[in-house]
C-alpha cells in the first residue's frame, strides 16, 4: 500500500498506476488467443503421441499440453512485456526540470530498441519467458481442468451435467493462483532483463538479485500479483467458455 500511495502522490492515479498498460492491452487479446489455441493444438499432439482414455486426459497430459502453448505464446508475449517493462521503470525516474522521458510511447520503445540492437534487443527477454510460461501454463491449465472436474455437477445417468458460471471463476481464479506460485522468480529475473541496460546476462541478473536482497529479492509484490490472479484468471476463463459456447452455436 505504502508504495500505491507514493505512486499515486508522484505521477497521479491514471499515470502512476497504469504506467506501460497500452502495451499489454494491445498484446493481451493476441496472447491469450495465441495461448489457448496453443493448448488446444498440444491437447491434440498429446493425443497423437499417447493414450487418452474416453477423452479424458491425465494431468500429466493436461500439463504438457499446457506446457507446449507457451512455445507459440513467448513470440506474442516477449516483446510485449520487453515494452510495458521499460515503460514502468520510465514512469517511475525522476525527470530535471526541462527533461523529456527517453520513450513517447509503445511505439517508440519498439522503434528504438530495434535501432539500438536489432530484432534481438526487441525480444530480450525470450528464453526467461518461455522458463516462466511453460511451467506456469502447464500448472495452469493442469489447475483450471482438475478443480473444474471437481465442480462439474452429474446428472442422474451419471454423465457430466452443466457447469455454472460461478464454477467456471472459481477454477479460473485457481488456475491463476497456481500458474504464478511457481514461477514467480523466474518472471522477477525477466522483468530485470528486460528493463536492464547493455548486454545482462541471466546468470549475471540471478547474481545481482541475490546480492542486493538475497531470496526475498526474487518475490517482490508476490502478495498483489496472487490478489490480481484471482479476478483475472476468473474473468479470462469466464470469456472464453462463454466465447465456446456462443461460436457453438452458431457453428454446430
Amino acid at each position: 500500500m505504502d508504495v500505491v500511495r507514493k505512486t499515486v502522490a508522484k505521477e497521479g492515479l491514471v499515470r502512476g498506476l497504469y504506467a506501460g498498460v497500452s502495451a499489454p492491452l494491445v498484446g493481451v487479446t493476441p496472447m491469450f488467443a495465441v495461448s489457448f489455441w496453443g493448448y488446444d493444438l498440444g491437447k491434440k499432439l498429446v493425443k497423437t503421441f499417447s493414450t487418452v482414455n474416453n477423452d479424458q486426459f491425465s494431468t500429466g497430459q493436461i500439463c504438457a499440453a499446457g506446457a507446449f502453448s507457451a512455445v507459440p505464446t513467448t513470440a506474442v508475449a516477449a516483446p510485449f512485456e520487453r515494452v510495458k517493462v521499460l515503460l514502468q521503470i520510465q514512469g517511475q525516474k525522476t525527470l530535471a526540470p526541462g527533461e523529456k522521458p527517453k520513450y513517447s510511447g509503445g511505439i517508440d520503445v519498439v522503434r528504438q530498441l530495434y535501432k539500438e540492437g536489432g530484432v534481438r534487443s526487441v525480444f530480450r527477454g525470450s528464453a526467461m519467458t518461455l522458463a516462466r510460461d511453460a511451467p506456469g501454463s502447464a500448472a495452469y491449465f493442469a489447475a483450471y481442468e482438475t478443480v473444474k472436474r471437481q465442480l462439474t455437477p452429474k446428472n442422474a445417468d451419471g454423465t457430466p451435467g452443466e457447469l455454472s458460471l460461478l464454477a467456471v471463476m472459481a477454477a479460473g481464479g485457481a488456475a491463476g493462483i497456481a500458474m504464478w506460485i511457481p514461477v514467480f522468480p523466474v518472471d522477477t529475473v525477466k522483468s530485470r532483463l528486460q528493463s536492464a541496460e547493455g548486454n545482462p546476462t541471466i546468470g549475471g541478473t540471478i547474481k545481482e538479485l541475490y546480492r542486493r536482497g538475497g531470496y526475498k529479492a526474487f518475490f517482490p509484490g508476490i502478495g498483489p500479483a496472487m490478489a490480481r490472479a484471482v479476478p483475472a484468471n476468473a474473468a479470462t476463463f469466464l470469456g472464453v467458455e462463454l466465447a465456446q459456447k456462443a461460436m457453438s452455436k452458431m457453428f454446430d
